[in-house]
């Protein structure tokens, strides 16, 4: 299955974009898919309204899902709490009615991935389109489960498990299930579904294709997300550049107007060489409905809905090896330089980094990489454990980390 997720600046049309996407694939035949969390504009733009239980037809081969972030918290919270119905009774806490919860800050987030997990795994769709948050978002947001998860092994170890032999005896000593029983329960339920979210979002099929429109500092903008995105191994399958005035208009403000367009995006082909950059026209008006997003799909701008699974990516021909297992292969790479330099460096592709505001630690057997206000940690491949970290570099958008051997804990060659 393809999966593509939608995202870019703000007020770039990325919804707009995201619909007219799914729309080209439904087009081409596929079983296509346009989830969303936004309550108004994607309804606009589809010209139906969209419900939340189940996916609504807009078009032949065509459905799409709104998400309610708020129903979704509510029956998590509620089956939460039936779970922990005994430790919040010997705590003597009063249960919460559903009609008096609200969704809490991040609940989006969730209902999103697990939207999008539930929908990978119903094998309904060839082609879902994610209407995502704006890019900074999208970014945290499809961190998320990694970093969820470290915290859930750092918090309860499962090594520390050990000992639950002896909770049913203390259960039955204290008359309710042991608190700490329901925490393991409760985390091995949430790496459960997490890992199932992490591996929708590492699956060769998934995508990321940024919206923007040709601005004085698109380029700019792009290059930071970019990074960003890289950092965290995201693959980058196309630019499409919105609203673009046509050429040539003897109206000299259309005129200006329609040339800075055109210095942005060379910039913007210049800063992606490696990216297909799609062109947009603007249509005078915001799309409305089916026929009007046809419009966005016919002729030169027909590329920007190709969901293809041809490798247009930031991760290269190469790193299709291996994609049979369900699984991208890590970008992330060691490169043996032992019998010349005494080296071995850690390549990290960060294509649009630059070396103000990337930073580096290490922290025991993790390395934290950040660039501008991303951030990733990582745990060292085991030969890198037994090394000392002597040197790094960022040199044509990839990052090379230097790992020197550590001579007492190298082993020792006879």
């Amino acid at each position: 299955m393809r999966t593509v997720l939608v995202t870019g600046p703000g007020g770039a049309g990325r919804t707009t974009l995201a619909a007219a996407t799914a729309l080209a694939a439904a087009r081409k035949g596929a079983r296509a898919l346009l989830l969303t969390t936004e309550s108004s504009a994607p309804e606009t733009v589809l010209g139906t309204s969209l419900g939340a239980e189940a996916p609504t037809p807009i078009a032949p081969g065509l459905h799409a899902r709104r998400i309610d972030p708020g129903d979704r918290f509510r029956q998590e919270f509620l089956a939460f709490q039936e779970r922990a119905g005994a430790a919040l009774d010997l705590l003597g806490a009063a249960p919460l009615d559903e009609d008096e919860l609200t969704e809490l800050p991040g609940s989006e987030d969730f209902a999103l991935l697990q939207a999008l997990r539930a929908e990978h795994a119903s094998d309904a769709w060839d082609t879902v389109v994610v209407d995502m948050p704006s890019a900074a978002e999208t970014i945290r947001l499809l961190a998320l489960p990694n970093q969820v998860r470290r915290y859930l092994r750092r918090l309860l170890p499962p090594e520390r498990q050990a000992a639950r032999a002896l909770r049913p005896v203390l259960a039955q000593l204290a008359g309710v299930p042991m608190p700490a029983q329901k925490l393991y329960e409760a985390a091995q339920r949430w790496e459960t579904e997490l890992s199932a979210v992490q591996r929708v979002i590492d699956d060769p099929g998934t995508s990321v294709r940024l919206v923007t429109e040709a601005g004085p500092v698109a380029a700019a903008n792009l290059r930071a997300i970019r990074a960003g995105l890289a950092l965290h191994g995201r693959r980058t399958d196309g630019v499409v550049v919105n609203r673009l005035l046509p050429t040539g208009s003897a109206d000299p403000f259309l005129a200006a107007l329609s040339g800075s367009q055109q210095t942005a995006l060379k910039a913007l082909r210049e800063e992606f060489p490696d990216v297909p950059v799609h062109e947009v026209p603007h249509l005078g008006r915001d799309p409305q409905g089916v026929d009007e997003l046809d419009a966005l799909i016919d002729g030169p701008a027909g590329e920007t809905g190709d969901t293809g699974t041809g490798d247009t990516g930031e991760t290269g021909d190469h790193d299709r090896k291996g994609e049979t297992a369900g699984r991208r292969p890590d970008p992330w790479t060691v490169e043996d330089r032992l019998a010349t330099d005494g080296l071995l460096v850690w390549r990290v592709p960060l294509p649009g980094a630059e070396r103000r505001g990337l930073g580096l630690v290490r922290r025991g057997d993790e390395i934290v990489v950040t660039v501008g206000r991303f951030r990733r940690i990582r745990t060292l491949p085991s030969v890198l454990r037994r090394c000392t970290v002597s040197g790094a570099g960022l040199r044509d958008g990839v990052l090379e980390i230097r790992f020197s051997p550590d001579p007492d804990l190298w082993p020792k060659s006879d």
